[in-house]
């Protein structure tokens, strides 16, 4: 029996709408009306081996619009994924099920990233598209595939949305193609009640190649899917469908957006789609032809392991330990011989500039590292001669130029991490965290090893003001699970954060680096990084410790002032350096106590707002820091002002102790 295009996009809206229904959760709409431009891509164009979905040279697929993630789990059982059984989609959105609500990577094998909020699947895209043409540069033909994008109409209205457009465009990322389903709907009703963009205008004014089709089409879906990888430029397709095809009443509503469609309407449903079968029944006829597609980029994988067994064996050993995410040998000596000659070097500096001077030592022994910056090149001070900066159509630098679109670098980052071969890092300065945390947390939740440098990390930027002096970021970033926050306190502390972020290959991590000038605070060079605790004692008491003092970042060497001017009368203390209070959370309780110490007074000292530090000073321990918005004016004055000095540290250890 001849299988059509028709009844086997209508597999995907039976099983979509049965596991929907059945959870009484979810949205139908979405698979139903974007199951022909799925069946079209998944059946002919998309290049993969369902057998291996980890193959490196696989085309990528990404669900932006991961709320109809019954599309995904339908074609990954249909084409033959072992772990999508049919009781994985009938435990749709069920506890432990492999089919959660929204597409989760690396929980659901197939699944290429977390996607759900809206905007970021897209985004996210851009980066392994420039991955894919940046290894492509450095490994030849072994790298040669697209990235392709089902996106919403949702996901075009998010803001982040135009800076991956308008970055991607730039690059000429012809490697990317997105396809709209270009349905009018969205969940308050017509898209036309709060939208009226010309996409397709849009997309071109970035330098997109651009159609639109009908997206019941199977023809015209084909014939616009194979222009897209003819196109010198990356390619947004506009295919416009039907929500919910197939719903006897609710087909084009906003009504078949997010809830199931109920017995009646998927009743209709089959009668209309002239699918007779019962809930989650898919014939054999259908079924097999659906799994001939799934195997049918077997032997175009098989040719792509003979290809790298036949390479070089050097290039092929670079490209394995790549992809695998293990560190180069060269990069703990790297260290090692950057803090030997910090620890000597008595000069004053800021640890932005430490951080440059981290980068250039490890770049040449870390080449996959790449560096970024959102427009603040100069003042993030990530660009090396070891980071050459890419370009449009030259791909071999290892900078990017992200332009000032903080969000869309974020997300383009954690795309880049995702597609493997490159530990990204983005930077800007840290109040604009702001801008970047959905991506942010969406690392976070994926666990990637994704590095952000953000300068500027306090008050004491000085004059550009309270509009750009974080004192609740650094609070923010550290309650995000699975993120750690780094504030180093000189070169050193930089450089051990620096590696200690490289090696969290499940974590991404921001380094909060300063604008200003700082001492020196180690002065004795230990191969130990002792960072990597999260907190250490820096210095200890003269005696038995009556005032432990904790500080991160530009706030130990005042710690350090302070123990000197308590030791003055007679008061011994301690400071503990807490480059990382993340990290110090995650130790044993025997060794945070050991850290912590036994002093009765406890002081913390910080240019942001105490939320965090009650876990080391405990509610009755002092705080000195933050609890208003900056202001404008030099730093030291700034600090005077807010009371964040050696006096202050000093007068409230001598008050506790009375």
């Amino acid at each position: 029996m001849n299988v059509t295009h028709a009844s086997m996009a209508n597999a995907i809206r039976a099983l979509a709408m049965d596991a929907v229904q059945k959870a009484n959760s979810g949205h139908p709409g979405m698979p139903m009306g974007a199951a022909d431009v799925a069946t079209v891509l998944f059946t002919k164009v998309l290049k993969y081996d369902i057998s291996d979905t980890q193959w490196p040279d696989r085309d990528r697929f990404v669900l932006s619009a991961g709320h109809g993630s019954m599309l995904l789990y339908a074609l990954l059982y249909l084409a033959g994924e072992p772990e999508m059984t049919i009781d994985q989609i009938r435990a749709f959105r069920q506890m432990g099920s492999k089919t959660p609500g929204h597409p989760e990577v690396y929980h659901t094998r197939g699944v290429e990233m977390t996607t759900g909020p809206l905007g970021q699947g897209v985004s996210t895209a851009v980066g392994m598209a420039l991955a894919e043409r940046m290894l492509n540069a450095e490994f030849g033909d072994l790298v040669d595939h697209r990235t392709w994008v089902l996106a919403s109409d949702g996901d075009l209205m998010e803001g982040v949305s135009q800076e991956a457009i308008a970055i991607a465009g730039h690059l000429k990322l012809d490697r990317l193609i997105v396809m709209h389903d270009d349905n009018g709907i969205s969940i308050d009703g017509a898209l036309s009640i709060s939208d009226s963009v010309d996409q397709m205008k849009r997309f071109e004014a970035c330098g997109w190649h651009t159609a639109k089709i009908d997206g019941h089409d199977p023809a015209a879906i084909l014939a616009a899917l194979e222009a897209a990888k003819t196109s010198d430029r990356p390619s947004y397709i506009a295919c416009r469908t039907t929500i919910g095809y197939g719903a006897p009443t609710r087909a084009g509503t906003s009504k078949s957006h997010g809830e199931a469609l109920g017995e009646a309407e998927v009743a209709g449903a089959r009668e209309k789609l002239g699918w007779p079968h019962p809930a989650f029944v898919i014939p054999d006829d259908i079924l097999s032809a659906w799994r001939a597609a799934g195997a049918r980029g077997k032997p175009a994988r098989e040719a792509w392991d003979k290809k790298l067994a036949g390479a070089d064996p050097a290039l092929r050993a670079e490209f394995i330990r790549r992809l695998k995410g293990d560190l180069p040998a060269g990069l703990g000596a790297a260290i090692a011989d950057f803090k030997r000659k910090a620890a000597a070097n008595p000069a004053e500096i800021a640890t932005r500039k430490a951080s440059e001077a981290v980068i250039d030592a490890i770049a040449a022994v870390v080449p996959e590292l790449v560096t970024g910056s959102a427009d603040l090149t100069g003042s993030n001070n990530t660009k090396v001669a070891a980071t050459p900066a890419i370009s449009p159509g030259n791909y071999k630098g290892r900078f990017v130029h992200w332009g000032i679109r903080e969000h869309g670098m974020a997300a383009a980052c954690n795309g880049m991490a995702l597609h493997g071969g490159y530990i990204p890092s983005g930077a800007t300065f840290l109040v604009f965290t702001d801008y970047c945390r959905p991506a942010l947390r969406l690392a976070a939740l994926m666990g990637l090893r994704h590095i952000e440098v953000m300068t500027h990390d306090s008050i004491g930027l000085g004059e550009d003001g309270p509009t750009h002096q974080p004192v609740e970021h650094l609070a923010v970033l550290r309650a995000m699970p699975n993120m750690l926050v780094f504030r180093p306190a000189d070169s050193t502390e930089t450089a051990e954060c620096w590696q200690l972020a490289l090696e969290a290959s499940g974590t991404p991590s921001v380094l909060a680096l300063t604008r200003q000038n700082l001492p020196r605070v180690r002065e004795i060079f230990t191969d130990a990084n002792l960072s990597a605790g999260g907190a250490y004692e820096l210095s200890p008491a003269a005696g038995v410790a009556k005032v432990s003092i904790f500080a991160s970042g530009s706030e130990v060497s005042l710690a350090l002032e302070a123990q000197k001017l308590l030791a003055a009368r007679g008061v011994a203390a301690r400071v503990v350096s807490v480059p990382c209070l993340d990290l110090f959370e995650r130790q044993d309780v025997a060794t945070r106590k050991a850290v912590i110490g036994d002093a009765p007074v406890r002081i913390a000292v910080e240019a942001g707002v105490r939320q965090g530090w009650d876990s080391v000073i405990g509610e009755n321990g002092t705080f000195i820091g933050m609890s208003s918005f900056g202001a404008s004016g030099p730093y030291k004055s700034l600090y005077q002002h807010f009371g964040i000095t050696a006096q202050a540290v000093v007068k409230a250890a001598t008050d506790s102790l009375k």
